[in-house]
């Protein structure tokens, strides 16, 4: 499982003494243990779920790292898109634009979705196809832009 390939991979870099993937990685563990109690009751997540968890970690960085270079203190952004890299090992390749278009237009056309009300539940049906590996504005965007018609 994923959760404890973070554990080992922490063991590692700390036997390595790398500060910046010991770091990034506890939080990471920290990220899952907490989204693991969060709800009624405690549970074990499933890969999915971790890839979720560091999914939104990993764009934490880059809203920070933005926000860091729009403040003119690039150093700190270089730290957070570096963390946002030792996340990314750990985080399923992203889609390409047409891989992405492909996909949407495979999803809607076996779905049925052709009009602009069924926004809703293809924007469903190509999340659980996406898995993350895409950003969620690109695709209701292209998924909006298919069912009007574009």
């Amino acid at each position: 499982m994923l959760a404890e390939q973070l554990q080992a991979d922490l063991t590692t870099a700390m036997k390595e003494r790398d500060a910046l993937v010991v770091s990034v990685l506890r939080m990471a563990i920290a990220a899952v243990k907490e989204a693991a109690v969060a709800g009624d009751s405690a549970r074990q997540l499933s890969d999915d779920e971790v890839v979720a968890v560091l999914g939104r970690e990993a764009k934490r960085r880059e809203e920070a790292a933005a926000a860091f270079a729009d403040g003119g203190r690039t150093e700190q952004a270089e730290r957070e898109l570096a963390e946002r890299d030792v996340l990314a090992r750990y985080l399923p390749a992203p889609l390409t634009d047409d891989e992405l278009a492909a996909l949407v237009d495979e999803v809607l056309a076996a779905g049925g979705f052709d009009a602009p009300s069924q926004m809703g539940p293809a924007m469903k049906a190509v999340n659980a196809r996406v898995a993350g590996r895409a950003d969620g504005k690109t695709v209701a965007s292209l998924v909006k832009a298919r069912l009007a018609g574009g």
